[in-house]
């Protein structure tokens, strides 16, 4: 009698991106952050995969066209923001103090240069931009909601206010130099910041501005 050999199914192969495959990403995504800022989201991307070190081929095969780039550094911008305020959040509890982290984050991110590219270069409600969008809204809005719990932020103020005033604050102003910029962006988010805080020195006009407000079209 002969034996039977029973053979076990074969296991499937995960695959995984490769350490330096998914380095090479990071310099892309880095690469064409710094240059959107810079030049705008039209900068070519054989400058953008020389300036990351990388080939042109290697951008093509990360991002297949030049919406995909953009969604992505404006993803993971945002998600820099969120983990910011997370953090600042579980180090110590103060509310207010991530939120300052936060404020101070989104102008390190240059957010300022990067919201115009969500209203005009692609798809606003890709499933992508939205989950990061959601993400830093919500964190946001956990955080000032529990700094006016805390007695520590005005209660007259809501995410929509902070988002202006942070977007407005970090733009350079027409006909100064972006980088030169960057040596009274700090100062000045720090006395909007101030400005935050409770309690309220004087009331403000008109009604808080929420998420939903800035999503509005213009009459």
């Amino acid at each position: 009698m002969t034996a039977t050999t029973t053979t076990k199914p074969a296991q499937r192969k995960v695959t995984r991106p490769r350490a330096d495959a998914l380095r090479n990403r990071e310099r892309i995504v880095a690469a064409a952050r710094e240059m959107f800022t810079e030049f705008g989201p039209d900068v070519p991307l054989d400058e953008i995969a020389r300036r990351a070190g990388v080939g042109n081929a290697t951008v093509y095969r990360n991002f297949p066209d030049r919406d995909a780039l953009v969604r992505e550094v404006v993803c993971s911008v945002m998600d820099r923001m969120s983990e910011a305020a997370e953090h600042a959040l579980a180090q110590n509890g103060d509310a207010f103090e991530a939120l300052e982290h936060f404020v101070h984050s989104a102008a390190d991110e240059r957010i300022s240069a990067l919201c115009p590219m969500v209203q005009s270069t692609f798809d606003q409600n890709h499933p992508d931009l939205e989950a990061a969008r959601e993400r830093v809204e919500q964190i946001v809005e956990d955080v000032m909601d529990r700094a006016k719990a805390a007695g520590q932020l005005r209660p007259d103020v809501a995410v929509g206010d902070l988002m202006i005033v942070v977007s407005q604050l970090s733009r350079p102003p027409a006909g100064t130099d972006c980088l030169s910029n960057d040596r009274f962006v700090h100062r000045h988010l720090q006395l909007f910041l101030d400005g935050l805080r409770a309690p309220a020195r004087s009331v403000l006009p008109g009604a808080p501005v929420t998420v939903e407000d800035l999503r509005r079209p213009c009459d």
